[in-house]
């Protein structure tokens, strides 16, 4: 559905976009970017968008999983588009891929605790998930002590150090899940809202990186600690057991490591909180007591007196050559075309799972065959334009996300163009399957003035940008422009409003929340016959126009004062090679 409104305010974005000019651009900014052509607008279209998200979501290609049949198919059939639309190659040696080589590790694992003198065991897959990222075949722990670390956090900017006065080198360390949920002075004992949070500790409600898994382990190895488990509840991690058994459960990924073995503990687990307290009662201790002691600044670890972990995971190792796929469309001014503007989403999800009864293919049609879908549709909409755009778009739709966000990060780490020179991300990972908003969600609400283009961009058509209802959950790190973000380059995430029009003010919210009970890393995400992607056409539309906004526009997006990613950006520009261009004094 079309809303000539939102055709007009391409300009506006460029306008929005409001921050430091590279000075080998500063000739350049003089002009002011046209709207977006009517024509490459309306070329994104639902019909267009359900039959590629039919096509790779399909059972032929058996849940894309990075390293299988399934990864073949996708490839093949997104460099076909891409070849099709006429897009150049996105490698520079001439090809439609980035070679992304993983090492993937199918483990099989026992576990179990000795403590209060009896032994506590653990069924796999039921009670813990574990995991070893090593090329051993055996991967062992035995006789480690135990310490419970809080929410393992080590944050010198908020004065929290959670390993402080505490040795766990070769010991096992216990952790709650997401950010310590800081309590502001004078709250109630009993107020459990998000106003009894103190905002200036972690963020209030939001998820800071030190809540998300990623970094618990990542702090843990850094400690010393030979295993790290995580204390799953299904509030604070943002998902249900389920959605941790199911992925974790498989087999798992990571980039071949160029200097040999990675740098990770021994053992990295996921404990259900059932067992968790079972673990801590046997040991002496209640976990609530913990729990609350934990969200205070000065908490001391507490090690498990009398308790020990044995845990082992037999190791299956292979190397798996997989890929991310890219083509660009060059820009038309001869001095600016080495810059870029790429907009991403995953092509992978979690594959088929043949030990599983009735449905074993994860299809992954929300999940991420909608954004791919969505990133196709993007990058013919560019193609219809009857004037490239001054700068270059790439169109990169990369591998291993939901095996902690890989083909990003190797891009990110390797990438085919350089990142001094790319202007912004815009990614995809999941559309609106439910029908037209009022507001577009930004993850990340006020990080960077993308969010700037993209509000000026909906206004015309009386829309708003809406930030994450659901912060502590941590999205934001969750997707692939997070990669790009942490290397300084600016990025901007969307989700579905919450707004919908013509239904209850509920429903957005219950929508999710069903999703995610239901749906969620499941094979049953799947078409389904009410879906109304209305509302993501217009979402894609938005992003389009400011993309094409910072592709044609004067200023470069930068990130916002305060925000963790600005110095990364500044510090690259200043050290970017010569030709490429360098941060001049903000004119804020």
């Amino acid at each position: 559905m079309r809303h000539p409104s939102i055709v007009r305010s391409a300009a506006l974005a460029c306008a929005a976009v409001t921050l430091a000019l590279p000075a080998t651009a500063r000739a350049q900014a003089r002009t002011q970017a046209p709207a977006a052509p009517r024509q490459a607008l309306e070329s994104i279209t639902a019909d267009g968008l359900l039959s590629r998200i039919r096509v790779l979501s399909s059972d032929a290609f058996e849940g894309r999983g990075p390293g299988t049949r399934g990864e073949d198919s996708t490839v093949a059939y997104l460099t076909r588009e891409f070849q099709r639309l006429g897009l150049a190659p996105g490698n520079p040696d001439g090809t439609y891929v980035q070679d992304v080589t993983l090492v993937g590790y199918t483990g099989r694992g026992t576990a179990s605790f000795t403590a209060g003198g009896r032994t506590i065991a653990l069924e796999p897959l039921k009670d813990i998930v574990a995991v070893a990222r090593h090329a051993a075949p055996e991967n062992v722990v035995r006789g480690s002590d135990v310490v419970f670390v809080g929410y393992g956090v080590v944050a010198p900017e908020y004065g929290w150090n959670d390993y402080a006065g505490v040795d766990v080198k070769g010991k096992t360390v216990v952790i709650l899940v997401n950010d310590p949920p800081v309590r502001r002075t004078g709250a109630a004992a009993n107020d459990t809202s998000e106003r009894a949070l103190d905002p200036a500790m972690f963020r209030g409600r939001a998820m800071t990186y030190y809540g998300r898994w990623t970094y618990k382990y990542e702090e843990a190895t850094r400690q010393g600690a030979a295993a790290a488990i995580i204390v799953h509840e299904t509030g604070p991690a943002g998902y249900p057991w389920e959605v941790v058994s199911g992925s974790w459960g498989q087999e798992n990924f990571d980039i071949r490591s160029p200097t040999g073995e990675p740098a990770r503990v021994t053992v990295e687990a996921w404990m259900t909180n059932e067992k968790a307290r079972e673990l801590l009662s046997a040991a002496g201790q209640s976990f609530d007591a913990l729990k609350v002691a934990a969200r205070t600044k000065g908490f001391r670890a507490v090690p498990l007196a009398n308790t020990t972990a044995d845990l082992s995971v037999r190791n299956t190792v292979r190397e798996v050559r997989s890929r991310n796929v890219v083509a660009r469309l060059e820009g038309s001014d001869p001095q600016l075309k080495a810059q870029h503007v790429v907009y991403t989403a995953h092509w992978d999800h979690f594959g088929r799972d043949t030990t599983r009864q009735g449905d074993q293919i994860f299809n992954g049609a929300l999940d991420n065959a909608s954004g791919t879908a969505a990133l196709v549709q993007m990058a013919e909409a560019f193609t219809k334009l009857p004037q490239r755009p001054r700068r270059s778009l790439l169109f990169l739709a990369v591998t291993g996300e939901e095996r902690g966000l890989l083909g990003a990060k190797f891009y990110a780490e390797n990438p085919l163009w350089p990142l001094a020179t790319t202007l912004a991300d815009i990614n995809m990972d999941g559309v609106n399957q439910w029908g037209r908003t009022r507001d577009l969600t930004v993850i990340g609400l006020g990080n960077s003035t993308l969010d700037d283009a993209l509000t000026a961009v909906l206004r015309p058509a009386n829309r708003v940008v809406r930030p994450d209802p659901q912060p502590e959950k941590g999205f934001f790190y969750r997707s692939d422009h997070f990669e790009f973000a942490k290397k300084g380059v600016p990025a901007l995430y969307v989700e579905s409003g919450v707004d919908f029009i013509g239904r209850a003010p509920d429903y957005g919210m219950k929508k999710r929340e069903q999703y995610e009970a239901e749906d969620y890393h499941k094979p049953s995400d799947e078409i389904k016959p009410d879906w109304d992607l209305s509302g993501a056409i217009e979402d894609l539309r938005a992003l389009f126009q400011v993309g094409y906004g910072v592709a044609n526009g004067g200023t470069w997006p930068t990130w916002k004062p305060g925000t963790e990613f600005r110095a990364a950006r500044e510090a690259m520009l200043k050290q970017s090679p010569s030709g490429a261009p360098r941060v001049t004094k903000d004119p804020r």
